[in-house]
């Protein structure tokens, strides 16, 4: 019998993606508990890990993967490259019906391949077994500082994707000293407590909600802020968590509050369609409205944020919001609100983000792709087998038709 032989693709959206789903020490991990398994590395100029790196751990580099069965990705591959009959692991953004991937979707039905999708792998319980929201927060909180200091001309700190990696990142901090601001954190979920993470690693201090709306601070302080802080019930009903997600039109914001003492605000909430959405532009204009940056980290364009009018890169990742006008500007203006909204912030610590990522692969997927179900790990996650909608999917069907 012919070795099961499994590709780690070469990211081919653009912009490049440097992340992978595992590093050269993870496959020979691999390997080695599964020695029937052969991997092969489609070569790539922009990884985190080089050729050579997977070179020296044995690995055969190439360019053509036709003869490998399982194709291990990180984002969508174009319609283009993708293989007739092969089963794909990767983040494919079609189950929202993202009108983006449609044709790439179609391309998947056409030649009759298998997609698992990253998003989709959970536990019985619908939590997320993989993710990069770690990286996210610390990313998109680190950004939110650099934006302020340059907002104010305070002090200078390195963007992620120029830091060697996270250590890097984190000693950057050592000698500054954080000016009193005021961070009101939205959401609770693994972009949150990434950034709860970089918050606690620089000893800001956490408040309650009383004292972060009535008292000042000479120093740096954040309140933790969850979805039955800023939604209520338009009944005036308990608050029911999944009864807001379920029927999002029967809750009102309740952030006018934060926003009149908040300095930088981090969206890190999941957020979907009918959820209402934190402010207005009208109350941007307000007098009160006082928050001068937004770091946006979920990026949901027409979403809760108003001011989240694009999504910026990494190189560019901050833009101006004029309130009155409600027009984009220049950054780092008297007048006008930043809003850092890049949406694919673990792309700037892409090592570290690949590690933390391959290692649930490693964990908690491979062993149910490889060997047996048992939990339905990868069935939940299959959206098309063998060229075909599966049924918990189904409802695809006129997004692809």
């Amino acid at each position: 019998m012919s070795q099961l032989k499994i590709a780690i693709l070469r990211e081919e959206k653009q912009p490049p993606d440097l992340r992978t789903p595992l590093s050269p020490q993870q496959c020979l991990e691999l390997i080695r508990k599964y020695p029937d398994v052969e991997i092969r590395i489609q070569t790539a100029s922009f990884r985190c890990f080089d050729d050579d790196q997977y070179r020296k751990e044995g690995f055969e580099v190439v360019e053509d993967v036709t003869d490998c069965d399982i194709l291990l990705g990180i984002k969508e591959v174009p319609k283009e490259k993708l293989i007739d009959g092969k089963t794909y692991l990767f983040f494919s953004h079609t189950i929202k019906k993202q009108p983006a991937n449609r044709a790439m979707l179609r391309k998947i039905i056409e030649k009759k391949i298998s997609l698992i999708d990253y998003e989709c792998l959970t536990w019985e319980n619908g939590n997320r077994i993989l993710g990069f929201g770690r990286f996210a927060g610390i990313v998109g909180m680190h950004n939110g500082l650099l934006t302020w200091s340059k907002k104010f001309e305070l002090f200078d700190l390195k963007p992620a994707y120029k830091c060697k990696n996270y250590l890097d990142l984190k000693l950057q901090y050592k000698n500054i000293q954080l000016p009193a601001v005021k961070i009101a954190l939205c959401g609770d979920g693994r972009v949150a407590h990434g950034v709860l993470e970089l918050l606690k690693y620089l000893k800001i201090k956490e408040v309650t909600k009383d004292e972060f709306l009535n008292q000042s601070f000479p120093f740096p302080v954040f309140v933790h802020l969850r979805s039955e802080d800023y939604y209520a019930r338009k009944d005036g009903k308990i608050w029911d968590k999944s009864d807001f997600y379920h029927c999002p039109e029967e809750y009102f914001s309740t952030f006018e509050p934060y926003q009149r003492v908040t300095d930088i605000m981090v969206n890190a909430i999941f957020w979907h369609n009918g959820i209402p959405a934190f402010f207005t532009r009208e109350d941007m204009k307000e007098a009160n409205f006082n928050i001068k940056v937004i770091a946006d980290i979920t990026c949901d364009l027409n979403g809760p944020i108003p001011s989240t009018i694009k999504a910026t890169t990494i190189e560019n990742p901050v833009y101006g919001y004029h309130p009155m006008s409600e027009k984009e500007t220049a950054p780092f203006l008297k007048h006008t609100i930043d809003v850092m909204a890049v949406s694919n912030l673990p792309c700037e610590l892409p090592a570290d983000a690949s590690i933390e990522f391959g290692e649930s692969i490693l964990r908690y997927v491979i062993p149910h792709l490889l060997s047996e179900d048992k939990d339905s790990i990868i069935e939940r996650a299959t959206i098309t087998l063998d060229g075909k909608l599966t049924d918990r999917y189904w409802y695809l069907a006129d997004y692809v038709e």
